[in-house]
């Protein structure tokens, strides 16, 4: 298993309120894989290519059709610092940061086009 490098794309998330409709599409047209995430409450489904050894993504439940959203993430080494380059570039923190019960942080900033992305670190190695 490798690690993807710092300040690269390593993560997306497609948010729809009807999950099981967009995993058979992502499913039928590219062969993704669907499994639910261990660490979430079933509201989250893990994506893995045909061929992976890692989830590359996720299918985030969602209750209206209004947060219904597609979104890359991007591996950075600190979540803050990155957030307060964003903004002076002129981007802007859409999402201040969460830590998830792995320890993974993440959060949302604004391009100067009003894009959204986020941004997350890994969890403390043991």
């Amino acid at each position: 298993m490798t690690t993807p490098p710092f300040d690269t794309v390593a993560w997306f998330q497609i948010g729809s309120d009807q999950p099981d409709s967009v995993k058979a599409f992502y499913r039928e047209l590219f062969g993704w894989n669907f499994a639910a995430d261990p660490d979430e409450d079933g509201g989250y489904d893990l994506i893995t290519y045909p061929g992976s050894e890692m989830p590359a993504g996720g299918v985030a439940h969602v209750g209206d059709a209004s947060d219904n959203h597609a979104i890359f993430y991007v591996l950075v080494q600190d979540v803050p610092a990155v957030l307060s380059a964003a903004e002076r570039q002129g981007g802007k923190v859409d999402q201040q940061p969460v830590t998830a019960k792995n320890g993974l942080v993440f959060a949302k900033i604004l391009d100067t086009s009003g894009n959204a992305f986020g941004v997350f670190s890994p969890p403390p190695a043991n």
